[in-house]
């Protein structure tokens, strides 16, 4: 096991009926402004339940947070939070609102220049405006952690960031508010959630025999649980499950300690910024031809997860084992209703040098855990994958 050092000061409100821990939670006197999404928060209810709880503070509200948060959408956020003197932020939806949060929380103090770049250029953050979230959409772990992704639309770039000031200061993960969300958000959901788990996962061995057993844990509830999310949508035991793997998927646990990989993330972002699709549908295109390409680097991670998670006898060859490993991930993105070639999306030949000049660009020559993604093995990868 490597050295590590590990802490997660998010604190997380699980269960039916939480959200009334909300206006216990927020520093009494603060100015808050809520951010969402599309506007599902609205119909569902769920955005005047919060205000009503919040009715003792100054509340306002910013919507249109997109799948894919922009800069250019967030900053016409930091441009109100600056003129309203908003002092506390609530991200109420998924993955993307609260990362746009997150970037909202760390551009409004920066008066350096242009806030792009802490993201671009991963510049130190020294302050930061508080913020909480009250969870929608499992799938990202964004609510317990310190990462978040943006997109800058007029530069093709999605790109993320990290930073220990954009910890949420406490986050409501209530199942019931899954119940509504349509199905290939769900779908989405569990995809992603399987790929955070498979990027910290699925490297080499170095005797993280706790982590590997968290992440194969994680990796069997999803296999298990993700179907049923389908047929049962308001099953509440299977969606608290999902709900919790989703978050202990990348709050940093799993990954203390072992080596990481994130190209497939790299590479899915690239797609999703030039091509338009879900994030989730650009990892499970990616994954399995990318396993596929690097399978000598992995594999006795894939032996193992091939046994461990899929059961392949010990006696199968090695060879045949990785292989069967590999096809039962595609056909459990496929059993979630998530298409994993490029041509279920309309897109050929012509998408690879694009790709690969993006990754290029934005200077990831050289991904994965040992470095040995280069160009020309994301090449090799999204032919497999068209």
């Amino acid at each position: 096991m490597q050295n590590f050092q590990f802490g997660n000061p998010t604190e997380i409100y699980f269960g039916q009926g939480q959200i009334d821990q909300l206006a216990k939670n927020i520093p009494a006197g603060s100015k808050v402004l809520i951010l969402y999404g599309g506007g599902s928060v609205k119909k569902t209810g769920l955005l005047t339940t919060v205000k009503d709880i919040l009715k003792e503070y100054q509340v306002g509200e910013f919507g249109g947070i997109e799948p894919n948060p922009t800069y250019e959408t967030l900053m016409q956020a930091v441009e109100l939070i600056r003129q309203e003197k908003f002092d506390f932020l609530l991200a109420v939806g998924g993955g993307s609102v609260i990362d746009g949060t997150k970037f909202v929380a760390v551009a409004v103090p920066y008066a350096q220049g242009d806030p792009w770049e802490l993201v671009r250029d991963r510049l130190p953050v020294k302050n930061a405006l508080p913020f909480a979230v009250v969870l929608t959409l499992p799938a990202t772990g964004s609510e317990m952690n310190s990462g978040a992704v943006i997109t800058r639309k007029a530069l093709k770039a999605k790109l993320s960031f990290l930073s220990k000031a954009v910890f949420p200061r406490f986050s409501i993960l209530d199942p019931v508010y899954t119940y509504t969300l349509p199905e290939r958000q769900i779908s989405n959901g569990v995809v992603d959630s399987f790929v955070h788990v498979m990027e910290q996962y699925m490297t080499y061995p170095v005797k993280g025999k706790v982590q590997d057993r968290f992440s194969e844990g994680l990796l069997l509830t999803l296999l298990e649980e993700g179907p049923k999310a389908l047929q049962e949508p308001k099953n509440y035991a299977v969606r608290a499950n999902l709900m919790w793997a989703a978050t202990l998927a990348l709050n940093g646990l799993i990954g203390s300690g072992v080596p990481q990989d994130w190209s497939t993330h790299m590479i899915g972002h690239e797609i999703t910024v030039l091509y338009g699709l879900d994030h989730a549908q650009t990892l499970a295109i990616v994954l399995p031809s990318l396993l596929e390409v690097m399978q000598e680097e992995k594999q006795e991670k894939l032996i193992q997860y091939g046994e461990r998670i899929w059961n392949l006898p010990k006696e199968m060859p090695a060879a045949e084992k990785v292989a069967a490993a590999i096809e039962r991930t595609r056909s459990f993105f496929e059993a979630m209703k998530v298409k994993t070639r490029l041509s279920d999306y309309g897109l050929g030949q012509a998408v690879i040098e694009p790709i690969v000049a993006n990754l290029v660009a934005h200077g990831m020559g050289r991904l994965g855990e040992t470095g040995k993604v280069t160009p020309e093995a994301v090449r090799e990868i999204l032919k497999k994958s068209l």
